[in-house]
């Protein structure tokens, strides 16, 4: 069985940093696009940041310059390395994968990783 486990969220004050970690585990072939999405309550998820197998990488325009996605195609594994937090970053952070694996491939989702940033 696919899943995503993710790691690294956490409290932080404002001007910090953090680093997500999102690992795929099990039988797969490969992985497409990888992503970070977010969610506060009561608000949509929003689209944080995307890689695509090849490293083409997209941003929320709110993020450019101070978040990074990065991949690690060897470990089947997405980053996302986060400076200048501010405090209207505070959400629940969640990766997706599109991944190739058969009948049971298709887009999987992390369990979310709460990031919190203090002012």
């Amino acid at each position: 069985q696919v899943q995503l486990v993710e790691s690294g969220g956490g409290l932080v004050q404002a001007g910090g940093s953090l680093r997500l970690s999102c690992a795929a585990s099990g039988t797969l072939f490969s992985i497409n696009a990888m992503g970070w999405y977010r969610q506060t309550p009561g608000k949509q998820r929003e689209l944080v940041a995307t890689i695509t197998s090849s490293g083409s990488t997209n941003y929320l325009d709110s993020v450019k310059g101070r978040f990074t996605i990065s991949r690690d195609n060897a470990k089947n594994t997405v980053y996302l390395q986060m400076n200048s937090l501010k405090p209207e970053d505070t959400a629940v952070y969640y990766c997706t994968a599109e991944i190739v694996a058969g009948i049971r491939g298709g887009e999987y989702w992390g369990q979310g990783t709460q990031v919190t940033v203090s002012s």
